[in-house]
């Protein structure tokens, strides 16, 4: 099977025309709300060389969350009780 000729992957097929876009043709249109609804996130290269792969990322962060939540202090609420020494009416 013969594959046909590929044209310049930025130009339109000849089948398409312009006044077929009324709006217009916008690149990365659409890449704000992929960015905000993604969950990928960039690591740093000096990070990204310390961990090989997801696993690893992810094992270390969870360890990290787990140590976090049992040196947790709990916090410390004020007593309700009347303060010494005043004359209680």
């Amino acid at each position: 099977m013969k594959k046909g000729n590929q044209t310049d992957k930025d130009e339109l097929r000849a089948e398409y025309e312009r006044s077929d876009f009324p709006g217009g043709l916008v690149r990365g249109k659409y890449a704000e709300r992929i960015r905000k609804s993604s969950n990928i996130i960039v690591l740093k290269p000096e990070v990204a060389e310390v961990f090989p792969n997801e696993e690893a990322v992810n094992n270390a962060l969870l360890s990290l969350i787990e140590l976090a939540k049992k040196s947790a202090r709990p916090i410390k609420r004020p007593s309700r009780r009347p303060k010494s020494g005043g004359a209680e009416l």
